[in-house]
């Protein structure tokens, strides 16, 4: 089934949808098969650490463009009375640049956009929280050319509002981060650190480490252990890693607890239902992801998408998800997919985001016979490169044993990314590869090596991956608790002597740069004078930082 009427707006096929945090990023995700781009500045959107200012915007529109490539602009904050100023210039300036759409989740901004550009095409954000065909008929009567449907959706409603919304174009996530809230309208951050999620300035306090203390009746904090016997005797109170002593009472009923850590949302072993659907665009979450998650992202779904199109009855997720397991991660979950979550969409044990490869470098120019390269992550001698091309499916491995540093005029036989060393690479080191298949590693090619684990983190990723099996009725459930028991035991083995080295920040944090929703910057009287500062700053533009690290609004807090 896919529903296209005749005459209608929508593409023929599902777009691949990336995300891009800077101008770079956008440009790999073009190169590596990406249909569409969203980004947004980091003021006017729900990314703070997004890296565009206007003149970004200009730019990465004009490259996307010339390579045939569309772009969303995202102004998808829930906008409060100091936001409202910042629209008409916004708007004027990305009217002029001509956006493929505009992603809006806040009433008054659409009503103004609407009004104020009338030939902008409007997207409707998830943070709308679109759950029913009813609610994308509505949008729909408004003047919105798309809807993004919540990640709440399960793909059998996808399906009916598909049915019952067949001529205006709809998109699902596919892939990333999930959120312990509905469609990221999350409290918790507010109340932890003063960062607001809504305003894109979340603090991920769904993912810090807490622990659960039980108070007897006295009022008493004892360690105790709860069972059948005395789990009616206590109260429960959660106590977040970095503030001791601060305890938080806690209830669970029937749906379980609400503070929890999700695993990535990962479509790729049902993609094949969302194209035949006709789902018209699949998103990708990250625009504070790396450039090897955008880059091996979209090359992993452009290569998938393409072959369904090519074969669809013959089609199997099988090899693209070897490709996503490249990328680090939480692990990956179905979500919503089949309508609710499960034990296996969370880990509770470990939140740290690993896989059994890592960023490498990338190559930054290609001269006359070599490759100039650079270092992402240390690099020794003896490690392998695996060359990853935008272009052919193809990859390039090498084993290198010393690093040619241009910046250092020396040869050396370890390299570390923090020095920022450009390393040239001779053709000549790959001998037994064509000529032919080295043209197809232009400028921003990837690069990947494998990583080193230790057994906590093994244990993490056969925990993961037997989870995602059982998500799609092929695990074992005795299988999975086996390995939940194995990492359990070596986290408690890792964490016997483990301590931070430097004390933590909690709600006294504040970075100074001026981001949307921290409420610290925005309220403190401290700040007075820093949000003065930030009145002058181009549209987009954050308080800088000083070559001592320190932040720039530091001159002017009292």
């Amino acid at each position: 089934m896919n529903i296209r009427p005749a005459n209608s707006i929508r593409p023929k096929k599902s777009e691949l949808l990336m995300p891009a945090g800077n101008l770079q990023k956008l440009k790999m995700a073009v190169l590596y098969g990406a249909d569409a781009i969203y980004l947004g500045t980091p003021d006017m959107s729900l990314r703070t650490k997004s890296d565009f200012s206007l003149e970004d915007v200009v730019e990465g529109i004009e490259f996307a463009h010339k390579h045939n490539k569309r772009v969303y602009l995202t102004l998808n904050l829930f906008s409060h009375n100091k936001d409202v100023p910042k629209l008409e210039k916004y708007v004027e300036t990305v009217r002029k640049v001509k956006p493929d759409g505009v992603i809006i989740a806040d009433p008054g901004v659409f009503q103004y956009v609407k009004e104020n550009a009338p030939d902008l095409e409007l997207h409707i954000s998830t943070q709308a929280n679109i759950c029913s065909w009813l609610s994308v008929k509505f949008w729909q009567d408004q003047g919105a050319k798309l809807c993004v449907l919540a990640r709440e959706v399960s793909f059998a409603e996808l399906t009916e509002i598909r049915e019952k919304c067949p001529d205006i174009k709809l998109e699902a996530f596919v892939h990333g981060a999930m959120c312990m809230t509905y469609s990221g309208r999350c409290m918790l951050s507010n109340f932890m650190s003063e960062r607001g999620a809504n305003q894109g300035n979340c603090s991920n306090s769904c993912r810090w480490n807490y622990k659960v203390h039980m108070r007897l009746k006295d009022g008493t904090i004892q360690d105790l252990e709860l069972n059948e016997h005395t789990r009616d005797m206590f109260e429960f109170l959660l106590e977040e890693g970095v503030r001791e002593g601060e305890l938080m009472p806690i209830e669970e009923d029937e749906r379980g607890s609400y503070i929890l850590n999700s695993k990535d949302l990962c479509l790729m072993p049902k993609l094949d239902e969302y194209l035949k659907l006709g789902v018209d665009s699949l998103k990708v979450e990250g625009r504070n992801k790396s450039q090897y998650y955008v880059a091996l992202v979209a090359r992993a779904y452009r290569m998938a998408i393409d072959d369904y199109y090519a074969d669809p009855e013959g089609w199997s997720p099988k090899k693209y998800m070897e490709e996503l397991d490249t990328v680090q991660g939480r692990g990956y979950t179905l979500a919503f997919h089949e309508g609710r979550l499960t034990n296996h969409s969370h880990n509770f044990e470990n939140t740290s985001t690993m896989a059994e490869w890592e960023f490498a470098g990338l190559i930054s120019k290609v001269e006359e016979n070599a490759f100039i390269f650079e270092p992402k992550n240390k690099i020794e001698a003896g490690d392998v490169l695996e060359f990853i091309s935008p272009i052919s499916r193809e990859t390039m491995f090498l084993r290198i044993y010393e690093f040619d540093d241009i910046n250092k005029g020396e040869v050396t036989t370890v390299v570390n990314a923090g020095q920022k060393p450009l390393v040239r690479i001779p053709f000549a080191l790959f001998e037994l590869e064509s000529e032919d298949l080295i043209k197809a590693f232009p400028e921003m090619s990837v690069v990947r090596k494998e990583r080193p684990l230790t057994k906590q983190e093994w244990d993490r990723l056969k925990f993961d991956k037997e989870a995602s099996k059982i998500e799609q009725g092929k695990g074992s459930e005795k299988r999975y608790f086996e390995l939940r028991d194995n990492l359990k035991d070596s986290i408690d083995t890792a964490n016997k002597d483990r301590k931070f080295k430097t004390p933590r920040l909690g709600v006294e944090g504040c970075c100074g740069r001026g981001c949307n929703g921290c409420l610290i910057f925005w309220q403190d009287p401290a700040y007075e004078k820093a949000r003065e500062l930030m009145a002058e700053k181009k549209q987009g533009e954050m308080l800088a930082r000083n070559s001592r690290g320190k932040a720039e609004v530091e001159a002017v807090v009292e």
